[in-house]
């Protein structure tokens, strides 16, 4: 069992409510009205809120609900690259070694001195100085569908042999209970979902710690789960209100109770409103701020700029976080996979589609995720945001030194002893590669870094306390860094 750790006293406000307005009566101040534990109270919520709370009301109300401090500008963008990408065909090449285990691809030298990486990654290899690579992370009980252990840095979330592998909440609701959202009107953890067995969930927390799912709030280009464009866009349907009402209605104190009724009636049936339950007052700022949804639209981004993302889906999800992080969300995590399954990175063999090998199936992702991840660091740089924002690239583990496995030309199987990763931003100490592997990168040979360690690493980055707990459905107290984890000492 789980050591306790220490308590956090719950947070109490008090104000004056002051003068009273036009649906005092709905009494939104009280637990039935303004805690929105079901779509009465987020209608509630809604219309006395927009009449009578002011931006400070909403603030302190926010953090009495949540029992959190009030959130600062941190934030974390996570790359999860579904599948597992190969170690020593990107960050741990291993130039000189038999074809077999070195692979097809060539090395090119970085910034750093000494320091090769892969030939398809030149941009990163050029400004690697704001980069830092992690050639020992050790993934000796991760596996995916569902993707578990890193996301939720908790090694019984073995997805193929644990039963609660759905019940350890995910690093980025972690965030969102315990820093939550930098600005009002923004969900503190937002995913871009290929697949539900992708990104990890809320758990033990509660839904209401779940990630926003990005697909439904914005128009992106819509893929196969082979990569090619279809030509179509998704329709970014959330933020259509039900029963013809529209946001200046809705600011119209008037309109909002001619239209209580049909509102009403059309809640129990509308999954676009039923879905805001679970942002409680933010629901309010969803629904009439608008910070959010401005924030998902990219026409309100300059020409120039979307330019320069590209676009493919994958780089336009990055610009998307990068707006999405700028309003003030916490965490966003990016499915970079378009198939559903294991995901894109999983490059078993050209003879297992639709996963391909290293040079069917790899080779075209590098230069895009080259584009998208030096693409991203470097806005976030020009912007002043990258001392704020931390960037993580990683999948779930990596593949076999040897290449030809399942009867394949040049795939990799799956390969848990080691892994690579790399990180940017959060005002870490980069320019560096922390641990090293073996001659031939199929075992750690120095410095293995666990997933504990990268939680606790996000975790003192975001300002959670490290022997934070929470409790599962008998109550028993889990600490959110598990197996004793600790920062990643050299990047402090």
């Amino acid at each position: 069992m789980d050591r306790p750790g220490p308590r956090q006293p719950a947070h109490s406000h008090a104000h004056d409510h002051g003068q009273g307005h036009a649906f005092t009566g709905l009494r939104a101040r009280e637990r039935e009205g303004l805690v929105v534990a079901d779509r009465r109270g987020m209608l509630k919520a809604s219309l006395a809120g927009l009449a009578g709370l002011s931006m400070p009301d909403l603030l302190r109300l926010r953090a009495t609900a949540s029992g959190t401090r009030p959130p600062g500008g941190k934030a974390v963008i996570l790359l999860w690259m579904a599948g597992g990408p190969s170690q020593i065909d990107t960050w741990d090449p291993k130039p000189g070694r038999p074809l077999e285990n070195r692979g097809p691809f060539g090395t090119i030298q970085t910034k750093l001195p000494g320091v090769l990486i892969c030939e398809h990654l030149p941009k990163q290899a050029a400004m690697l100085d704001k980069f830092t690579i992690l050639r020992s992370v050790d993934a000796q009980h991760s596996n995916h569908e569902p993707n578990k252990v890193f996301q939720t840095a908790n090694l019984d979330a073995e997805p193929r042999v644990s039963p609660s592998k759905d019940l350890y909440p995910s690093i980025g609701s972690i965030v969102a209970r315990h820093h939550g959202s930098n600005a009002p009107g923004i969900p503190p953890y937002i995913a871009f979902q290929t697949s539900r067995t992708h990104v990890a969930y809320a758990g033990y927390l509660g839904k209401r710690y779940d990630p926003f799912i990005a697909n439904q709030a914005c128009k992106l280009p819509i893929y196969n789960n082979v990569g090619v464009d279809s030509g179509r866009m998704s329709p970014a349907g959330f933020f259509n209100l039900p029963g013809g009402l529209t946001h200046e209605r809705l600011k119209n104190r008037r309109a909002l109770l001619e239209d209580l009724d049909n509102l009403r009636r059309t809640l129990d049936s509308s999954p676009d409103v039923a879905a805001m339950d679970r942002f409680n007052q933010e629901a309010v700022d969803l629904l009439v701020g608008r910070r959010a949804q401005q924030a998902f639209d990219l026409e309100n981004e300059p020409k120039e700029s979307r330019e320069r993302y590209g676009k493919h889906l994958w780089c336009q999800q990055a610009l998307l976080a990068r707006r999405l992080v700028e309003a003030g969300a916490a965490f966003v995590t990016l499915d970079l996979s378009y198939h559903t399954a294991s995901g894109t990175w999983d490059t078993h063999g050209d003879n297992i589609p639709p996963y391909g090998g290293i040079s069917k199936g790899l080779k075209p992702l590098l230069p895009l995720f080259d584009h998208l991840i030096t693409t991203l660091v470097s806005d976030l740089e020009e912007r002043g945001m990258l001392d704020d924002v931390l960037v993580v690239a990683m999948g779930e583990f990596g593949r076999t030194p040897q290449m030809g496995t399942q009867g394949s030309t040049d795939g990799r199987n799956h390969w848990n002893p080691v892994m690579s990763m790399c990180l940017a931003g959060g005002g870490l100490k980069h320019g560096q590669v922390i641990g090293s592997t073996e001659a031939d990168g199929g075992h750690i040979k120095d410095r293995p870094i666990r997933p504990s360690d990268l939680a606790a690493t996000i975790y003192r980055h975001m300002g959670v306390p490290l022997d934070a707990t929470y409790e599962d459905t008998e109550g028993r107290p889990h600490f959110i860094v598990a197996d004793n984890g600790q920062p990643i000492a050299e990047l402090f």
